[in-house]
């Protein structure tokens, strides 16, 4: 048979197998350079605020991600339970995303405004004393735990390189804009920024003392609980149900 000479050589099986291999890639990965719809373009996404940014490196920082995705599929059970699908834009200012593997816990792309401050403070410190039945370790911790963002202008800068569309007065305020959103105390420059007026988003920057602690430093929990509270709530998925039904017509 003409295919022994190949089942016989480990060299040239290695060789053949890659090729296939790089031609298949090839074929479905180039012409999603060429799509305008690979990612679509999405009324509403905005970068993260300084304090949703410092949240969300503490979520990556305690491994969340391990247990908990960022993805809803366009299945009906998972669009039930969870809401609207992801879409690709939602992830765009990600570096890098987090759309998961493993779902211990629920899918959190959607987990923003569905439950209270108070909540997600309480889930936190204590999972079984709002979730019986959960196997999530308890964060306590990050409510005594100061937050530390003297460098939260060099975490903006290094997002900005990456493509994030962070200009020079978002760097030279993050600082001050960290400090009003987790206050909610002079919050005019913030909501210029990261305002819905500027974004189209489907809501506003929420500002206030996440961590319900009424003390007057900055906690880690405030900064976790303010980047889960804006998951899933930028995009109006009304308005963008209708004009992807026009764009079918």
């Amino acid at each position: 048979m003409k295919h022994d000479k190949i089942e016989r050589s480990a060299t040239l099986l290695l060789i053949l197998s890659f090729i296939v291999v790089t031609i298949g890639g090839l074929v479905e990965i180039v012409p999603l350079f060429w799509l305008n719809n690979t990612i679509e373009k999405v009324k509403g996404v905005r970068p993260y605020t300084p304090l949703e940014l410092a949240g969300r490196n503490i979520y990556i920082r305690e491994g969340c991600y391990l247990c908990h995705s960022q993805m809803i599929r366009p299945f009906r059970d998972e669009v039930e339970r969870y809401g609207h699908y992801s879409l690709a834009a939602e992830s765009m200012y990600d570096h890098p995303f987090q759309w998961g593997s493993k779902r211990t816990g629920p899918d959190l792309a959607r987990v923003g405004g569905k439950y209270s401050d108070q909540w997600h403070v309480q889930h936190l410190k204590d999972p079984r004393a709002v979730v019986p039945e959960s196997v999530m370790p308890g964060y306590p911790f990050l409510a005594t735990t100061e937050l530390k963002f003297d460098d939260i202008a060099d975490h903006l800068k290094t997002n900005a390189l990456l493509g994030v569309p962070y200009d020079e007065d978002m760097i030279k305020n993050a600082k001050a804009d960290l400090v009003a959103q987790a206050t909610g105390e002079d919050t005019e420059g913030l909501v210029k920024r990261y305002g819905k007026k500027r974004w189209g988003s489907a809501t506003e920057v929420k500002a206030r003392d996440f961590a319900l602690d009424g003390k007057e430093k900055i906690t880690e929990l405030d900064a976790l609980v303010a980047y889960l509270q804006m998951l899933g709530t930028l995009v109006d998925f009304k308005a963008f149900d209708v004009k992807n039904v026009e764009n079918l017509r």
